[in-house]
């Protein structure tokens, strides 16, 4: 765990620009294109938001948090940090990372899902890998990062879609792509689904298309069934309304989560025995298929027990 400081506060709209540094202004971990970090809100909540700064720029971690009147409290407090707060964060993880032989890569970001596509567009440019980047948002008076979009090295290759004028055409976008094309893109469920469902139809390979979520609609009820902690060997029973998560600490045994919705991949645990009912967003199809894994925070048991790895 890190502890750093604000040093700069920003707001654009909803969204909240934070940058984060050490006191005496020396270099952060490393991190690539497409990674986030945990964030520790007033002892409360943890959140994983994306880094969208220049991974070239070790001394400073920067935050772009929007302000959602859906939120269940992280990104409110977030609101209300100030700068010289000191908060913690964890090292950066990368769970959307650039495919490093794409021969050409499109970014697709909505909304605040634009946030990870910035360190792309900046990693690609450094590297002088052919790429297109797409920012859809409602107005261009809602939309934040204009100002950096325009300003930036790599400007030229930048495409800004606004509702109010002309929405992106997906089908037009991907009708005249490079073969072995990889495509990375954040934002609403409908931005990532469109974007999945048109690559189909245009016969691109499902292994094309990388998404990441900020947020997930998840239903974690279901029958109640067993869960054994296999190198504790403590059993315990999961509620129709639990989680396993849940259950578990009731038991005295913590699991390390953040978003709680299956997103971001903390609280992955093996299977040792039993079927899980895979309720994430998190593990691709042949993950789940292989079913030896399970996120703890949403998923449960097709079963009436399940042995994990804990």
């Amino acid at each position: 765990m890190l502890t750093l400081t604000i040093v700069e506060r920003e707001l654009q709209g909803d969204v909240l620009m934070l940058t984060l540094a050490r006191d005496d202004g020396g270099p952060l971990p490393p991190f690539s294109a497409g990674a986030h970090i945990d964030l520790h809100i007033a002892d409360r909540w943890v959140r994983p938001y994306s880094l969208c700064g220049d991974p070239q720029d070790r001394h400073c971690y920067r935050l772009g948090i929007l302000k959602d009147s859906q939120s269940r409290g992280g990104s409110l407090a977030a609101h209300t940090l100030q700068v010289g707060d000191r908060v913690q964060v964890s090292p950066p993880r990368n769970l959307f990372a650039l495919a490093e032989d794409a021969p050409y890569s499109l970014l697709i970001g909505g909304g605040i899902g634009i946030t990870p596509m910035l360190a792309m567009a900046a990693e690609l440019h450094r590297a002088g890998r052919a790429f297109a980047l797409h920012y859809c948002a409602r107005s261009r008076h809602q939309a934040a990062f204009v100002a950096q979009l325009e300003s930036a090295p790599w400007a030229g290759r930048a495409w800004l879609h606004f509702s109010d004028r002309q929405r992106l055409d997906i089908d037009a976008l991907l009708s005249d792509v490079p073969d072995d094309t990889q495509i990375y893109v954040c934002g609403p469920a409908r931005l990532m689904d469109g974007v999945k469902e048109r690559a189909a139809a245009a016969g691109l390979p499902a292994g094309s298309v990388h998404q990441e979520c900020f947020s997930a609609e998840v239903d974690t009820a279901g029958a109640a069934f067993e869960v054994v902690a296999a190198t504790r060997g403590i059993a315990v029973q999961v509620g129709a309304q639990q989680t396993i998560v849940e259950a578990l600490a009731q038991a005295g045994i913590a699991v390390c989560v953040s978003c709680k919705q299956g997103i971001c991949g903390s609280c992955l645990t093996g299977v040792l025995e039993g079927e899980p009912d895979h309720r994430d967003s998190y593990l691709t199809e042949e993950e789940r298929a292989d079913g030896d894994q399970i996120l703890l925070c949403c998923s449960r048991a097709r079963g009436p027990r399940l042995v994990i790895d804990l």
